[in-house]
């Protein structure tokens, strides 16, 4: 017996745009998120990612299809920060990168963000956690899905998000075998 139509169906559910985070000393939280921007696309959401650390100079596996997927990505920052308290620029670019992130946020125009590596903003002291909270919670659109990522998200962010997984490191080559990372792996 076949089912009708309405058997295959969902049944109506209430949704709400979630706020997701990634963290953790682990590798794979901007995979995590790059998973579900991969999802969503399937669905046909329209999806969009912000990096705050990355460097544009340097070639990024998931910046290169997020082009060929013709989904908007930009990346805005400085590369890996060693000292942030004296790098002036990376703080300005991630200033920066925080201002383009709201007007993505305010513009209607996606159901999904990715805001890469944010958290690093936030424990550098660059972008102030309670601020990014409290701004998200005035003006994030209910139906718009948030991913974050980043190592130690603040107890705010971790506290204001619907969904938070913490990715926990158990072995690396990087620390085990002394190998570099990983052309389509790591980058």
């Amino acid at each position: 017996m076949e089912p009708t139509k309405k058997q295959n169906r969902e049944p109506s559910r209430p949704t709400k745009g979630l706020v997701i985070v990634n963290t953790g000393n682990g590798k794979g939280k901007t995979t995590a998120a790059m998973g579900v921007l991969f999802r969503a696309l399937g669905h046909g959401l329209k999806s969009g990612v912000i990096q705050f650390i990355k460097s544009p100079g340097r070639s990024y596996g998931e910046a290169l299809m997020a082009q060929k997927l013709e989904v908007p990505f930009e990346t805005t920052g400085d590369g890996f920060v060693y000292d942030p308290a004296s790098n002036d620029s990376a703080r300005r670019l991630a200033q920066a990168a925080w201002e383009e992130a709201k007007r993505w946020i305010l513009s209607g125009q996606y159901d999904l963000l990715i805001l890469d590596e944010i958290t690093y903003t936030m424990t550098y002291g660059w972008n102030q956690a309670e601020e990014i909270v409290k701004w998200l919670k005035e003006n994030k659109p209910g139906e718009l899905h948030l991913i974050l990522t980043g190592r130690n998200a603040p107890s705010i962010l971790v506290e204001y998000a619907d969904l938070v997984s913490e990715i926990t490191e158990v072995k690396h080559p990087y620390n085990t075998m002394s190998l570099p990372a990983q052309k389509g792996i790591d980058y």
